[in-house]
Formats: C-alpha cells, structure tokens, sequence
C-alpha cells in the first residue's frame, strides 16, 4: 500500500471553505423554508445538464446542495429554481442553450419568483456572458466552472437579491471536499479525480474554460470511493479531462496508474471505470494494473483524433499514428478481450484526402468497437479557429460519411464476438421502449436488453449473450 500524505495546510484551508458554504447552506434553507410556508407549497428545482461525464458530476454536486437547502427536486422545467449547467465543446451547445432560455422566459412570466442560473463551461466565455446580460435580463445567476463549489453562497444572495448576480473566476479556486452530492444513480457514480486540462489542443476550448490541471488528494479519493461503496455503489468511474496525467501538480509523487491500483483494492467495489485518456500519457505501468484486477473494466476510451502525423501535430496531440498503433497491439496484448472506442475529428484545417485515408487506415488496423465521430467545429478563442485551410462544407461531409459508415460496420462486425459469452450484467433501469424488458451494461460498457423487472435494477447478473443488433445485445438471465 501507498502512503499518501496529506497537504495539511491544503486541507485546513478548504476544510474552513467547507464549514462557510455548510453555513450558507443553513442560510439559504431559512430563506427556502420561509418561502415555502408564505407560499402555501415546498419550492421546487431543476437541474438540466449539457455535455460531458464531468458537468452530470457536477449536476450531482449541485442537485444535493439544492436538496439540503429544503428545495424539493421537479422532473419538468417549470420550477421554482432552475439551472442550466451548460457544455460549450461546439458550437452547436451554445446555440441549444439559448433556444431553451426563451423558453424558460415563458415560464418566469407565469411565475415571476422563478429563479434561473446558468453555470458550467459556456458562462467562461467573456462573449456568451455579454450576451446573455443583454438578451437575457431575466437570467438571474451566472457563474463558471472554478467556483461551484461557492454555489451555497451565491444561492443566498440570489434568493436575497432582485439583481442580475454574475461571478466568474478566470482561474481556479481551491478544491474543496464534503460538500452535499445527490447521485442520479444509487448503483453507480462517478468521482473526479482531477480538474481543468493541461493540453491545448489547437481545436479545444476546454483548457480556457476549466482551467489548468489540477489533481485532488489521493486519500480524499480513495476516501470517497470507500463512502459510495459502503453506501452501495458497486461501480464507480474516475473522472478527469486527462486521467493519464493525474497526480503530476501533487507534492507527493503519484501517478494514476499508483491511484487506479488503490482503488481496486476496495473490498466489494465489482467495477471501476476512467475517463478520458489520452494517449501521450498511457504507460506501461497503468496497461499492467488494467490487466490484473478483474474488477477494472476492460474497456478504454482512447481519442485518435486524426490518424495523420500531419494533422496529429497541427492539432497539438504530442503522438503521432506509429505511437498510437503501438499503444493499441500493447493494450490488446496484454487484455485479449479489451473494447476500444474512440474520437475522431474529420475536417480540421488543412486536412487533405491523404490525411483522412491515414485516419481510415487506423479505423481499418485498430478496428475499433465503436467511435464518436465528429466534423470540425470552429471554436472561437482556440488556435484552429484561425488556422488557414479550412475545409469545404461538402468535402468534409462526403469524409465525414464514409468514416461513420465504415465505423458503424467494424463495429457491428466486432460485437459478434461477444454473442453465444456469458457475460456480467450491471441493470441500470426499465427499458424505455418495452417495461418488461430491463437494460444493462457489460463490463466493456455494451448496452444489454433482456427479459426482467425493476426489482433487478442495481444488481450484477449473469447473462447469456443471445444477439447482437449492432449496437446493442440481447440476452437472457442465467
């Protein structure tokens, strides 16, 4: 076992944050509570999520905030409190975000006490703030990504104020620990380990809108893990921008393979999963823990982007395709049976039809499970935005055609390995389309539909692989 040590100075001063905000927390719970009774019903919430694995973490943090403020949690929009906490990675995230404000203005007429707060990565950019203090008066929070931790504070001086409140941190505050969390799933959930990226990659506007890279403490990880276990968690995933690189801004030396191996040691943890990784930072060391602890899934998320050397460089990846492949025959050689998915980015400035056969080439040698597959979205404020050599609309379309079908194919063609295996099968929920079927996820996280009831739900079972319809099994309970 490692002996993590602790940043005492670190600690006492985010344990005096936490003990503030629990006292706001108090605060604002009066406030809720005093409304509540003047208006004769509890106060409602809502919290609607956009993007990524790391906001729905963050939408967890706020939704138990919410809660232990006496708020009571509502399905539907129409509430009393309601928040946006928003993804900004394309373009096309913002544009939803503001549809959906004029929507919510429509509910604030009808209840002028509604409060409305948007948080998350858009409201870190200087552009969308203007533009939502202009066009959306009615806004009453705005606050980023560095500070979500004060929302107990900011919630108090919104529920006191008739005033537009904004509070955006340009860089990162301290990470504090023991706030209230409310987990969407009881089974399940996920724990951040590290904050903010370090890469900057020439297309991505997350370095500037999460800040640098920051790693929490190795014993409040492992400490919240045991939390969720003993409360019932049988699957955790360790979250972070680039997991691969954690623990390189601790005092203490630790890398995340040292972490992962700590945490699948947890008695009666059954899964562990991690995202993202990226693929300068994938070592050795963290393929040999993957391979010898059954309970860390077999399944990694690893984003080529672009299988062009050319392109690889242009985007600021630091690999190039040999070093990737190589990564790939390492994984594959030491986990046979490992599901590999991926990223990948077709039309970025200056791709030729050389580059995109290289990005083929990759998708035809890695073979991959299955892929996200996304055209270029010009981001403003990243270097790409101003790159020379921007794509034609209709080329990049034709590309980006070609790709999603061959990818779809490979990916059929890979998932009828599995038919006729057993499998472990964690139920996640009802199946949306048919009640008397249940949906699960393998270990390599493949969507499972098999005959069952709600009673399944949350637990581990063995299943008989039946089917496969391409992007998804089915089965039957053993």
């Amino acid at each position: 076992m490692i002996d993590f040590k602790e940043n005492v100075n670190s600690n006492q001063k985010t344990t005096e944050e936490t003990r503030q905000q629990m006292s706001f927390l108090g605060q604002a719970k009066e406030l809720v509570k005093e409304r509540s009774e003047r208006r004769g019903y509890p106060l409602t919430f809502h919290v609607t999520t956009f993007g990524c694995q790391m906001n729905a973490r963050d939408s967890e943090k706020l939704t138990g905030m919410l809660l232990a403020a006496g708020y009571v949690e509502k399905e539907t929009e129409d509430a009393d409190f309601v928040i946006y906490n928003t993804c900004t990675v394309r373009e096309n995230a913002n544009n939803k975000v503001y549809g959906r404000l004029g929507y919510l203005h429509g509910y604030k007429k009808q209840n002028p006490q509604m409060k409305i707060a948007l948080c998350g990565c858009m409201m870190q950019e200087d552009v969308v703030v203007s533009k939502i203090k202009q066009s959306y008066p009615f806004v009453d929070l705005i606050f980023g990504t560095h500070n979500i931790y004060k929302f107990p504070e900011l919630l108090v001086s919104v529920l006191e104020s008739e005033s537009q409140i904004v509070d955006i941190w340009k860089e990162h505050g301290d990470i504090v620990e023991d706030l209230p969390s409310v987990r969407k799933y009881p089974f399940k959930s996920g724990v951040n380990i590290m904050y903010g990226c370090n890469n900057f990659c020439t297309y991505c506007i997350v370095p500037y809108v999460r800040g640098r890279e920051r790693s929490r403490q190795p014993r409040d990880i492992l400490r919240e893990c045991e939390r969720l276990v003993k409360d019932g968690v049988v699957e955790i995933m360790l979250l972070g921008q680039n997991v691969n690189s954690y623990g390189k801004t601790l005092q203490q030396e630790i890398s995340f393979a040292d972490l992962l191996k700590e945490v699948a040691t947890i008695p009666d943890l059954q899964r562990i999963r991690f995202m993202t990784s990226h693929p300068k930072d994938l070592s050795d060391e963290l393929i040999e823990v993957m391979a010898s602890y059954k309970n860390i899934c077999p399944h990694l998320h690893l984003p080529l982007q672009s299988g062009s050397d050319t392109m690889l460089a242009a985007m600021n990846r630091h690999y190039t395709k040999a070093h990737y492949l190589s990564l790939v025959d390492r994984l594959r050689a030491a986990i046979p049976d490992i599901t590999l998915t991926t990223d990948i980015i077709v039309g970025f400035p200056g791709e030729t039809e050389d580059d995109f056969a290289e990005t083929m080439d990759v998708v035809e040698r890695v073979r991959y499970d299955s892929a996200f597959t996304f055209i270029y979205s010009k981001r403003t404020g990243t270097p790409a935005s101003a790159m020379d050599g921007q794509v034609a609309k209709n080329i990049v379309k034709g590309r980006f055609n070609q790709l999603l079908e061959r990818v779809q194919t490979i990916g059929a063609e890979q998932s009828e390995r599995f038919v006729g295996s057993k499998q472990k099968v964690l139920i996640e929920h009802l199946n949306e389309q048919d009640p008397s079927l249940v949906t699960g996820r393998m270990m390599n996280n493949s969507i499972v539909h098999l005959a069952g009831t709600e009673k399944m739900i949350g637990q581990v079972i063995p299943v008989n692989i039946k089917e496969s319809k391409g992007f998804y099994y089915l089965g039957e309970p053993l």
